[in-house]
């Protein structure tokens, strides 16, 4: 008998190497403009004003981001994905950037340290994963804080299933996705994201465009800080 595949499983399951190969042209080059209403160049801004050279991408995707927004010269790269497919296509697409690669899930506490990352994006993952979005948001942001400066940026969007206007095709496909388990975002609305990301940092920031909210926030509240080298507790 087959096994049944967790709600995680689920999540990240439709993303295999065909998949992947479509990924691009159906969700950058049509979903975002046709069904979400928020263009794929809306997200590119979003990446340049904040990526750094020294970024973690969690949610590899198919690397699609990083690709055209790293700044030249970058001098360290992750990409943090649970999925393995996802992680071998965005490695292939930024190699000259030798990232580094962590096969994790991001819902479990790191079980290994590293170098603070100056910029950390989570960019259409939150949407992926189950539970609550003010629970789920809540865990990433605190397995990742470990792996981020104090003066740090978190930035990245989310399709939302709650306190949005959503258009007859995006309610269509988001029923779809959901109900395959692709999508668990039928409760996810607004003022989680912006619960989550005020009660860690210091400065944020959350815009909307049509099912999409694009959030970032910077520099750790002093409950989240670490202590720099030299300082006392």
């Amino acid at each position: 008998m087959k096994a049944e595949l967790s709600d995680v499983e689920r999540g990240y399951a439709a993303y295999t190497k065909r998949s992947l190969a479509f990924y691009d042209w159906w969700v950058l080059g049509f979903s975002n403009k046709r069904i979400w209403k928020c263009p794929t160049e809306k997200l590119l801004e979003l990446y340049r004003a904040h990526i750094t050279g020294n970024h973690l991408e969690v949610g590899a995707g198919t690397g699609y981001f990083p690709a055209h927004t790293l700044p030249e010269g970058a001098q360290r790269v992750g990409l943090f994905d649970i999925n393995r497919d996802c992680l071998d296509r965005a490695y292939e697409r930024i190699s000259d950037f030798r990232p580094e690669i962590f096969q994790e899930d991001v819902l479990d506490p790191l079980d290994f340290s590293v170098p603070e990352f100056d910029s950390i994006a989570i960019n259409y993952l939150l949407h992926c994963l189950p539970g609550r979005l003010e629970l789920k948001m809540g865990t990433v942001l605190d397995n990742l804080i470990p792996a981020l400066k104090n003066d740090g940026v978190v930035f990245g969007a989310t399709i939302l299933g709650n306190d949005i206007q959503r258009p007859i095709l995006a309610k269509m496909l988001m029923s779809t996705y959901n109900r395959k388990g692709i999508f668990s975002n039928t409760e996810d609305g607004l003022g989680a994201v912006m619960e989550a990301l005020q009660k860690r940092f210091r400065t944020f920031n959350v815009e909307v465009s049509g099912c999409v909210v694009m959030f970032w926030g910077k520099g750790l509240r002093q409950s989240y800080r670490k202590l720099e080298p030299g300082e006392e507790a």
